[in-house]
């Protein structure tokens, strides 16, 4: 019988507890942390990897992306659609800025009613999205790096070039967190045999093990099955590859919980319809069937 993917995880998850390297990090709250992971999901038959040991919030983590891919960096949009994974930095600027002690709730309904105060304190500055979308180089000349994936994987898929990065060294100081997430490598196998699949490869050099890693993995399989339904290539397989892989002091107690937990059969993810571009997708297109998780986990964020 083949062990369940999400193994992978949990074993990782096991590996830092027992024999993680404690260490202080840039949040000050202390982690356990390994050096290099690698974790493999099989997606062709429809396999949609949201783990099951917890609930995930899987169309939050959809919408997520989509928002990268739309090239904004405001959190506007993002509370517009009841998001609010990257509240947390623009607001501990406006505190240590203003001295004005809001509540996040207020801090979030004022970037939403209020386009000026958004510009002024909901910017992130230049994140993912403006990188993958609008990368300008030192001529002054914007690049599309997913448009150009798209092209590449039509015109020459058996390129060994079929990358996109947020790395920009010289925008890094300008963005509210660095990229984790940081390269997306495109393969397409099969192309002799005229069954050609197209996989990904995610490299990650910085993972949160209990709440990062759990939206990164569903959230990397949907831009996959958005590309591959672009491109007409039958789904492949999502290699995820992480450099520092961490867990964080105050999620020891949830990890364990977790892990006293059986994984449960993975979800299936089908398009509803075929957009125009990669631009056109919408989170009523994601159609997820069989996902029945255990209860969620809750854990606190370090920003």
């Amino acid at each position: 019988m083949t062990r369940h993917p999400e193994f992978q995880y949990l074993d990782l998850m096991t590996r830092l507890l027992e024999n993680g390297d404690r260490r202080i990090d840039r949040t000050g709250v202390g982690t356990l942390a390994t050096f290099g992971a690698m974790m493999r999901f099989d997606l062709s038959d429809g396999t949609f990897p949201v783990y099951t040991t917890k609930r995930v919030y899987w169309k939050t983590a959809v919408k997520e992306m989509l928002w990268f891919l739309t090239g904004q960096t405001n959190i506007r949009s993002l509370l517009r659609e009841n998001v609010r994974i990257w509240s947390d930095w623009p607001l501990a600027r406006y505190r240590k800025e203003t001295g004005i002690e809001i509540t996040q709730q207020e801090f979030e309904a004022q970037v939403v009613a209020d386009e000026e105060f958004a510009e002024a304190w909901g910017d992130l500055g230049p994140v993912y999205g403006k990188q993958w979308r609008r990368w300008i180089d030192q001529s002054g000349r914007e690049h599309d790096q997913i448009a150009t994936i798209i092209e590449t994987l039509r015109n020459n898929p058996s390129s060994r070039r079929m990358i996109f990065h947020a790395w920009n060294v010289g925008e890094l100081d300008q963005m509210a967190l660095h990229p984790c997430h940081m390269v997306y490598q495109f393969y397409v196998s099969g192309l002799d045999s005229g069954q050609p699949r197209l996989s990904l490869m995610v490299t990650q050099r910085s993972s949160d093990h209990m709440l990062g890693n759990p939206f990164n993995i569903c959230q990397q399989a949907a831009l996959l099955a958005m590309i591959a339904q672009q491109v007409d290539i039958p789904v492949g397989e999502l290699v995820w590859s992480g450099g520092d892989v961490h867990l964080y002091l105050n999620h020891v107690d949830q990890a364990k919980e977790q892990l006293t937990r059986v994984p449960r059969p993975f979800p299936k993810l089908t398009l509803a319809r075929k957009p125009a571009s990669i631009d056109g997708y919408r989170i009523e297109d994601f159609v997820v069937t069989g996902y029945d998780p255990y209860p969620p986990i809750e854990a606190p964020v370090a920003v």
